[in-house]
């Protein structure tokens, strides 16, 4: 043969099973916090409606991490196939799995044990486990856990008894735990984890955590002392929660239809930057402009303009809306760890398409975007000019006042430390060495046996600031001020010194 031809002749057939080690391969994309997602996913389609997450901490290092549901649970065969690496169920409407993969790649990209004990409604409690390091060298054979052990880590005293369903993940050998047995290092860990969970499963999961539809928690154990903290709570963290919009006309629907495919754009315009938690969504909200993929009320993607248009600074009050359902799905693909979307050509078609029932389009809402924003400048920039805060106080706060706040020029900024009072006066103002001096015997009581520090109680401090501030302006003291300072300091002392009996 020396042309194409069009048949490839074969003569029987090998297997190739995969290489164990690809297991270790798969989810590398997945964080600790899109993981988790993966997880919930797993449980919002098993018709759970509690979810726990758990950090176990023993011998001074972080051991463990479960995720419990009390969902439908699953039966020997329903395990069997949900830990089949590249196993497929079937997957109805409304379900949020899609590639298979979930479960593995989610828990191999951050662990390198995985167990799942799990019990359906009169069915035995049933467990298997992969171990990386057992994969590589037995091939792929799921451990079977004994049912003693699945029905004893079942019927744990979880915040939410699972009954006579629900399933347990459980990972070990979690790869993003600090490996340092340093009692603060693993504290500070485990706080700014909790907090990017939140956010993210808070993000992800608003819409179905708003209607309570599920709840989740966080919560620590101490496997040496055999205590559970109290759980920290998943709150929705809807990105379009502004309390008016930033221009009457809006939030507008845009719809579009091309070539048989419909879509539409739900526009929303924040009315000017803000501190809220739901327009910073756990980073700078100026960076979140843009559009917001729903499938199936799930949040995939959180802003970008994926090719409508290029990020500006003008447009960070803008955020659009798009669910994502089956007449659209040809022009989207997400990516396996469901925290991105991937558009095709068909996408810039119904972008331009779109319009309102007025016939305005997304060019013209990004124009009024713009005007908005300016408007927005405009107004802060009329707030009263202050004399920003110098140390004393967490750079986040600091941060945020010069955000919000024009800077009085030519003014050193207000310390505001602690010193030790000859009487029992709450504060003192010093404008010579331009310090608000706390009074160093009410510190403790205040702080309520937490660490103090240079920046300790930025709330006390930051309420003192906004009240005596503009008494360090100008050359000299007033009678209205000196009248001010005397009416706060016999106010705040006696409830202080109430606080304190």
């Amino acid at each position: 043969m020396d042309g194409w031809t069009e048949d490839v002749p074969t003569e029987g057939a090998i297997e190739l099973p995969p290489d164990p080690q690809a297991l270790e391969g798969i989810g590398r994309n997945h964080s600790l916090e899109t993981a988790l997602a993966d997880l919930v996913d797993n449980s919002i389609d098993a018709g759970a409606t509690n979810v726990l997450i758990r950090f176990v901490r023993s011998r001074g290092h972080l051991r463990s991490l479960y995720v419990v549901d009390d969902g439908r649970g699953m039966s020997p065969d329903a395990i069997d196939a949900a830990m089949t690496v590249g196993g497929r169920r079937s997957y109805g409407d409304e379900d949020l799995g899609h590639f298979g993969l979930g479960l593995k790649a989610a828990s191999f990209s951050q662990a390198r044990s995985l167990t799942v004990m799990s019990r359906a409604s009169g069915q035995p409690a049933v467990g298997r486990r992969w171990h990386l390091d057992r994969v590589s060298t037995a091939g792929f054979s799921c451990e079977l856990v004994t049912g003693g052990f699945a029905t004893a880590e079942l019927d744990r005293s979880w915040p939410t008894p699972l009954g006579d369903h629900g399933t347990v993940v459980r990972w070990d050998d979690v790869g993003a735990f600090p490996a340092s047995d340093n009692a603060d290092q693993i504290e500070r860990f485990i706080e700014s984890k909790v907090a990017k969970i939140c956010q993210h499963l808070g993000l992800t999961f608003h819409r179905f955590l708003e209607r309570s539809q599920i709840r989740v928690d966080i919560d620590i154990e101490d496997g040496d002392l055999d205590l559970v903290s109290s759980a920290s709570p998943v709150t929705p963290l809807d990105p379009f929660a502004y309390t008016a919009s930033g221009h009457p006309d809006y939030p507008k629907v845009l719809t579009a239809a091309v070539e048989g495919r419909r879509l539409s754009f739900r526009c929303h315009l924040w009315p000017g930057r803000s501190n809220k938690p739901q327009f910073r969504l756990g980073g700078d909200g100026a960076k979140m402009q843009g559009l917001y993929f729903y499938r199936r009320d799930r949040l995939l993607q959180a802003g970008g303009w994926v090719g409508v248009h290029a990020d500006h600074p003008r447009l960070q009050l803008a955020r659009v809306e798009v669910n994502i359902d089956n007449e659209t799905a040809g022009a989207f693909r997400m990516n396996p760890e469901k925290s991105r979307v991937l558009v095709g050509p068909e996408f810039a078609l119904l972008a331009a398409a779109a319009r309102a029932e007025d016939g305005s389009s997304l060019s013209d809402y990004l124009t009024i975007a713009e005007e908005v924003y300016r408007a927005s400048t405009a107004r802060s920039a009329e707030r009263k000019r202050m004399i920003h805060p110098g140390s004393g106080l967490p750079p986040r706060v600091r941060k945020t006042i010069e955000q919000e706040v024009p800077a009085l020029q030519g003014e050193v900024p207000i310390d505001i430390r602690w010193d030790t009072f000859l009487d029992d006066a709450f504060f003192r103002v010093d404008r010579e060495h331009r310090t608000l001096w706390l009074n160093k015997r009410y510190r403790t009581m205040l702080l309520g046996g937490k660490h103090g520090g240079l920046n300790d109680l930025p709330l006390v401090k930051s309420l003192l600031y906004l009240l005596v501030e503009n008494i360090f302006e100008g050359d000299y003291l007033g009678s209205r001020d000196k009248d001010n300072i005397d009416l706060w300091q016999t106010i705040l002392t006696a409830a202080v010194q109430a606080e304190r009996r």
